[in-house]
């Protein structure tokens, strides 16, 4: 698997017919038939707001948080996840458009896992939904990969000098999501409490998931 350290020179593994600026090209396409819906009373702004805030932070996110929360309490479904992460993911009903190929990493006390997709915004629908504007941003597209630390230092993740960063490209071939730590203390809790403590950023690797007090804040 295309895993990238931070010392290590970056591969990019995009279909080809991808370049730099195709994202913004359909960006402005997209922005412009979103006005002219508007202008024409067919599409009401607030209504799409809340439509994309419902699959940004919401529904997708909570599929990959069961995932999560299943992977920490049954070790037999993590070793299949870990070790065929599309078939695992389709036990639970989470396949089809923009997620049939994705591969789950998983974070150690050795390893930090955080995904990017340089070119445009590949990102695994199914299990997180639509994926965030920073996420699609260009300056989290190149420092993800120039330096990762640095990024995750800005999202609050300091991670010790002796644990290796490692940066996941995605792409039209392969998506990636991330297998967060189990937080200390969550010893007896049900998966559906588990699931509670995942964050849509731990599974990208920009985030950590929240302890059972936060969670309780």
């Amino acid at each position: 698997m295309p895993g990238h350290t931070h010392d290590h020179e970056h591969e990019h593994r995009h279909e080809h017919g991808h370049d730099h600026g195709s994202a913004e090209d359909v960006t402005l396409r997209v922005k412009a038939i979103e006005q002219l819906l508007v202008e024409k009373g067919l599409l009401d702004p607030a209504a799409m707001e809340k439509l994309i805030d419902l699959y940004e932070n919401r529904i997708g996110p909570r599929n990959g948080a069961k995932v999560v929360a299943k992977a920490w309490a049954d070790p037999d479904y993590r070793a299949r996840l870990l070790a065929n992460s599309p078939a695992a993911l389709a036990e639970l009903g989470f396949t089809g458009m923009q997620g049939e190929e994705t591969i789950v990493v998983e974070n150690t006390a050795d390893v930090h896992n955080m995904v990017v997709c340089t070119l445009c915004s590949c990102y695994p629908w199914p299990t997180l939904g639509l994926p965030p504007s920073w996420y699609k941003s260009p300056p989290y597209r190149s420092r993800a990969v120039k330096d990762p630390r640095g990024v995750l230092e800005e999202f609050g993740v300091s991670i010790p000098a002796e644990t290796e960063v490692r940066v996941w490209d995605s792409n039209a071939e392969l998506r990636y999501l991330v297998l967060p730590r189990r937080p200390e203390g969550t010893e007896g809790l049900s998966e559906d409490q588990l699931a509670e403590l995942v964050t849509r950023n731990s599974m990208i690797g920009v985030g950590l998931p929240k302890s059972p007090a936060e969670a309780q804040s």
